[in-house]
């Protein structure tokens, strides 16, 4: 199938993905090849862990407050720093089903290490992480939705 788009159809592509959350998109054509990269503001992704939210969370959701509860007490830790979503999407904590997570409780990273990966619109962003340490918490099981600023997981920087 040969696809080709004309001036108003890249227009109207351009304009939606400017709208949207995607970091990245790549479209390929027998004869045409479109990517687009871009970077949002680093604040989205780490953040010092802030005990308010935390703790005002698990109060309207009644069923998941033992599984919120030890969050809470590492919340309390200003030496912890939060790895929180970007975007709307799904978390995948390895690259592809079957494969190895790319990081663990108790695994060390780096700056610019990948640490997940949101699928939003059948595009694959991995996440990098800002700094480097050792992961203390993974707060999103494999293969749940995630919403913007939500907390993924928590980093003891080095």
């Amino acid at each position: 199938m040969t696809m080709q788009l004309d001036h108003e159809q890249l227009h109207r592509l351009l304009e939606a993905l400017g709208e949207s959350d995607i970091q990245e998109f790549r479209l390929e054509g027998d004869d045409f090849r479109l990517e687009i990269r871009r970077n949002l503001p680093a604040q989205a992704v780490m953040a010092p862990v802030m005990p308010a939210p935390v703790a005002a969370a698990p109060a309207p959701v009644a069923p998941a407050e033992p599984a919120a509860a030890p969050p809470a007490s590492t919340a309390t830790r200003s030496d912890l720093l939060e790895v929180t979503a970007p975007m709307v999407g799904t978390f995948y904590r390895a690259p592809a089903p079957g494969e190895p997570a790319f990081v663990e409780v108790g695994s060390r990273i780096n700056v610019g290490q990948t640490v997940c990966i949101l699928e939003a619109m059948k595009l694959m962003n991995e996440l990098e992480s800002e700094v480097g340490g050792e992961v203390v918490e993974i707060l999103v099981d494999n293969g749940m939705p995630v919403e913007f600023g939500q907390v993924l997981m928590r980093v003891k920087p080095t």
